[in-house]
Formats: C-alpha cells, sequence, structure tokens
C-alpha cells in the first residue's frame, strides 16, 4: 500500500508514499474516533501511487467506496450554516480554515431515513469539477486496492437506465462494494447553484 500515517497533535495525516506500507487497522480507528480533528489525504505523489486505491464508508447498512484522487480530506463533523434556496439535501456550508466548503448528506441524497450526527460521522471533502464539496457520511472505514480488472459496470433498472451516480460494483474477496462516481453526485444544475455560492462566499 502507499500511504503513510503521521500524527500532528491530535490531528492524523495520510501522506502517500509507494515505499511505506499503509497500517489499515490504525487508519480504520483514526477516520472512526472523536478525538481525530482532521485527516488530510495529500496529492503530492505521482498519480500511479494513487491507481487503483478507493476510500471506504458506510452510508446506512451499505458500503461505498470513491476514488482517492478526488478526496482532499477527511474531517469530523463541523458546525454547518444553512442556505436558503438549496436542495434538500444540500445541509449548508461550512468554514473550514477560512475556506467556505457547501456539505451534502449522503443520507438524504440517496432518500435514505435520516440519522443523528454522532462521533462517527464524518464530511469527505472532494474535488468535484474544480469546485471542493464535502459529503456527509456515517462513518469512514479504509483504503482498499480495486484493480480494473475487479470492477463490473454497474447494474442497470427495468427501463436499462444505468443508476446516474453509481460507476461501477467493485470485487473484494467474496465482496462487492458500490462505486460512486463523484462528478456525477451532483446534477448540472445543483452544480451550477453551488459554484454560484462558492462564487459569492469568495467576493
Amino acid at each position: 500500500e502507499s500511504f503513510r500515517i503521521q500524527s500532528v497533535g491530535q490531528s492524523v495525516r495520510f501522506q502517500p508514499f509507494s515505499h511505506l506500507p499503509i497500517n489499515r487497522r490504525q487508519m480504520k480507528q483514526a477516520a472512526s474516533t472523536a478525538a481525530v480533528d482532521m485527516i488530510d489525504i495529500y496529492d503530492d505523489e505521482a498519480e500511479d501511487a494513487q491507481k487503483d486505491k478507493y476510500l471506504t464508508f458506510s452510508i446506512g447498512n451499505e458500503d461505498y467506496v470513491i476514488e482517492i484522487c478526488y478526496v482532499t480530506e477527511i474531517v469530523v463533523m463541523q458546525v454547518i450554516t444553512r442556505v436558503p434556496d438549496m436542495p434538500e439535501f444540500i445541509r449548508g456550508v461550512i468554514n473550514l480554515r477560512g475556506t467556505i466548503i457547501s456539505v451534502m448528506d449522503m443520507r438524504s441524497r440517496f432518500h435514505l431515513d435520516g440519522k443523528e450526527y454522532d462521533d462517527r460521522t464524518c464530511i469527505i471533502v472532494v474535488d468535484v469539477n474544480e469546485m471542493q464539496i464535502g459529503l456527509i457520511v456515517d462513518s469512514v472505514k479504509e483504503v482498499v486496492d480495486i484493480p480494473a480488472s475487479q470492477i463490473d459496470p454497474p447494474p442497470t433498472t427495468h427501463s436499462g437506465i444505468k443508476t446516474s451516480y453509481v460507476q461501477g460494483m467493485g470485487k473484494i474477496d467474496e465482496n462487492v462494494k458500490i462505486i460512486l462516481n463523484v462528478g456525477k453526485i451532483l446534477y448540472e444544475e445543483e452544480l451550477e447553484k453551488l459554484q454560484q455560492l462558492s462564487s459569492e462566499a469568495v467576493s
């Protein structure tokens, strides 16, 4: 594996280094502990270091994965400021070290019943079309390897239309994980609203 875990006070940072192994147990514990203020995933090495690597997290009773290259950092729950005239699943914005980031509740996005946020709830900050968005998930688990040979196309509905934000189905041992397409979690109109909100926050 290709991540090093470096503790900085109460923060835990993940840095990609191809010659150092990952301690998955330590990463899982760090990501699910309330004492962890922040987890950073840096992208200062070659893209090859992140090839076939996916971050796993849970929403409800299901585990999902996204490509690690989209993830910029993971933080515990922050104070969320509500913003009017936004979709219900957009909970509002957070101020992350001076940067205003819109946050999306993935349970609401997937039309699941709501759940009170707890010390395992995390915000995964991802880059979507050059804009940072926070994804609120029930818990973050670990980084896994899923080679392209172990990924099948997403299932189709009865009408033959693929689920818009499912990129594929990743096989890990005897398990199957749903790979989300980060670029399609938001529709074009929703992205435009968030981009406008980000622009107003900067100006």
